[in-house]
């Protein structure tokens, strides 16, 4: 695997599976071996993108840790490997009851494993949030950021991002001023983690600039997309796509406010900066 030998990967990973369950049949149960040959097996298919292959294997390889009593930790990696797969394959409702129950093994743990409980509340928050669940995001939310405030201290990119989500969360749920202070305090934190030109932090200023407008705050909707811009354009080469995008949002606004004649100057000036990107 680490040379990139896959399919090699997968042959030896096989042929180590075959001999553990071999092994197992032979003693009449279960054995650790069968577990660790199964979560490599599992690791390669997903190296490969084989999603199914990946999930069975470490299906079974819950089934074997629970017959073994294998160890908290090694469950709780097992079950956020398998909610992760589910989680990125969009059947997000069925990684919910295995990241719940890997964030409990975590912090069960001694010492609790608190920092990688709060990446998994943030990833179980965003479920939530797309099953309409607000309260529940929220409180994964809350929860993840008061760790890793308390972890890495708020000059942490961790801990914007959660900002930046539970901005998001609030906006959607219909509470604007609520998405505009966790918006704001996203963004300070980038800025100081990661410099004033990261695109990250571009984002962060559409985010503001996109509460502000629901705010009825144009002006200041206008000036946080102007910053964006700014910051985008400075990356342009990478961010060639998200800086189209705002400007048409900037282009929109400028429109909706009456001056066509700044929007029709700036799309001319957009599509000569994507040209040269």
């Amino acid at each position: 695997m680490q040379e990139g030998r896959l399919e090699e990967a997968l042959r030896a990973a096989r042929t180590a599976l075959s001999s553990a369950r071999q092994e197992a049949e032979d003693g009449g149960a279960p054995t650790q071996r069968l577990l660790t040959a199964l979560e490599m097996v599992a690791t390669v298919h997903r190296e490969l993108g084989q999603v199914a292959e990946a999930e069975a294997a470490l299906k079974e390889a819950l089934e074997v840790g629970d017959q073994v009593s294998a160890p908290k930790r090694q469950m709780a990696n097992l079950r956020t490997s398998l909610g992760t797969l589910l989680d990125f394959s969009q059947r997000e409702a069925d990684a919910v009851p295995l990241y719940e129950q890997a964030i409990a093994d975590f912090e069960e743990l001694e010492p609790p494993e608190m920092e990688v409980s709060a990446q998994l509340r943030n990833n179980l928050a965003m479920i939530y949030k797309g099953l309409g669940k607000f309260a529940l995001a929220e409180q994964h939310y809350l929860r993840a950021l008061e760790v890793l405030e308390n972890t890495r201290g708020r000059r942490s990119e961790s801990v914007a991002a959660v900002y930046n989500n539970l901005g998001s969360l609030y906006f959607t749920a219909g509470f604007a001023d609520q998405a505009r202070e966790m918006f704001q305090e996203g963004l300070d934190s980038r800025i100081r983690t990661l410099g004033p030109k990261h695109p990250d932090v571009a984002q962060s200023y559409c985010n503001l600039a996109t509460v502000c407008h629901e705010l009825g705050e144009s002006s200041r909707a206008l000036e946080y997309f102007e910053q964006s811009l700014q910051v985008l354009e400075a990356n342009i080469k990478e961010e060639a796509a998200s800086y189209e995008a705002v400007g048409e949002d900037y282009a929109s606004l400028l429109e909706i406010e009456g001056d066509t004649r700044k929007a029709e100057a700036f799309r001319k000036r957009m599509k000569k900066v994507l040209a040269l990107a």
